[in-house]
């Protein structure tokens, strides 16, 4: 089943490669047409899926992840007709130059062809990993988690339905119906059909992915994200800020999991914050210092460090200087998004400049962190790693180029 699946994908990414980008568009519109048409088919697939979800318990940050309504849906919609409005990469000469010997030789934007992607919960992906795909000229093959079973399926029911009488092959779209391990595992495998895999999810998925493909990965990090107040830090700015960073949507990999505080600011600031997380439903661990100024929350582990909660909690560390911030990041810092709240122009160019990761932010939350509100469109993932694509990928980043060359007859000396 998975070889079928891989085999039919390929073939239509040939078809794909083929297509012009006012093709490829009015595909994405009927999808996006689609997706409205039939909320309540998917609403209804996702009330089963969110059911059997509490029967098992599933945090309440997971179950957000996971549920729809109308809204969500309609977003969805809003998404794919945001990428039919960007720039088409395809065939875009990146650069052309005539070599000495009379050969042109043009380096051209391409295709990557078969793309897989690996996900956990969420939905709404399978609609906006189908549409970046497509606007690119791939084809995608879509294995979302158990969870979500029931509303991929139904969404990827409205998408291929929604393809047929355009020039864009229904197989451009598949999802995985298997929850089977060995079949993704077989999947990772499918060297020949599949060009490229990227993991959405948490620790384990990415790592299992990273460990186990034969393809080559792009990979989309946690993200265990940190904001560090300086000592000048605007305060009343910097509260707001924190808690959205924190609370807004808990269960994503761009809220903030982290708080280090200046220990200068530490006893009059750390009261203060504790208080407007608690305030909304935030559990606070702290280091020693911070538990000695509030001796009521619970004491950070060494794994806590390492954690990304998503979730209502958060760790605090107090720290001497920037230096120390900077270290702490770079040590336990998933690469993914990190923040500084200074007025200090020099402190801030420095924590931008050595803090190793996709996106760094100088006061200001890291729920930027997205393709969307990056003005790239809906996106795949956020690579954490530095080849290829780092920070939120959107179309030109599922690209790959070709070098054209053209002569009249020159040969090798």
């Amino acid at each position: 089943m998975i070889e079928e699946i891989c085999q039919k994908a390929k073939v239509a990414s040939v078809h794909m490669a083929e297509l012009s980008a006012e093709q490829k568009n009015i595909a994405l519109d009927q999808m996006a047409n689609a997706l409205e048409a039939n909320v309540e088919l998917i609403l209804a697939a996702n009330k089963r899926d969110v059911e059997v979800a509490k029967g098992k318990k599933l945090k309440t940050s997971l179950l957000d992840r996971l549920m729809l309504d109308h809204k969500k849906v309609q977003n969805m919609a809003k998404e794919l007709r945001e990428i039919i409005v960007l720039a088409d990469p395809i065939g875009t000469i990146l650069s052309s130059y005539t070599h000495a010997n009379g050969l042109v030789i043009d380096q051209v934007c391409v295709p990557l062809g078969v793309v897989g992607v690996i996900y956990e919960s969420r939905p709404n992906v399978t609609a906006d990993a189908a549409g970046i795909c497509i606007k690119a000229g791939n084809a995608v093959i879509l294995r979302g988690g158990s969870d979500a079973l029931a509303s991929n399926l139904a969404i990827e029911e409205v998408l291929r339905a929604a393809l047929l009488g355009t020039d864009v092959p229904v197989d451009a779209i598949q999802v995985v119906v298997s929850t089977d391990r060995k079949d993704v595992e077989k999947l990772m495998s499918m060297r020949e059909y599949v060009d490229v895999l990227i993991p959405r999810g948490g620790a384990d998925l990415i790592k299992t992915v990273i460990e186990k493909a034969k393809i080559p990965v792009i990979e989309t990090g946690t993200g265990n994200c940190h904001i560090y107040i300086e000592e000048d830090a605007d305060l009343e700015m910097a509260t707001p800020l924190i808690i959205n960073a924190k609370i807004q949507r808990p269960g994503v990999c761009n809220s903030a999991e982290k708080l280090l505080v200046h220990d200068k600011i530490a006893k009059s600031y750390i009261p203060k914050i504790v208080a407007e997380l608690q305030k909304n439903g935030v559990e606070v661990r702290g280091d020693q210092k911070t538990c000695q100024i509030m001796p009521s929350i619970k004491v950070a582990t060494e794994q806590d460090w390492y954690t990304e909660y998503l979730d209502l909690r958060i760790g605090i560390k107090v720290v001497e200087n920037l230096k120390e911030a900077i270290t702490h990041i770079n040590k336990y810092g998933t690469k993914h998004s990190e923040a500084i709240i200074t007025h200090d122009v020099t402190k801030a160019t420095r924590f931008l400049q050595e803090i190793d990761a996709s996106a760094v932010y100088w006061n200001a939350s890291t729920r930027f962190t997205d393709g969307n509100q990056f003005g790239l469109g809906a996106e795949i993932g956020i690579s954490t790693q530095k080849l290829h694509a780092r920070g939120p990928m959107s179309i030109q980043h599922l690209t790959t180029t070709k070098y054209i060359i053209k002569g009249n007859g020159q040969i090798r000396k």
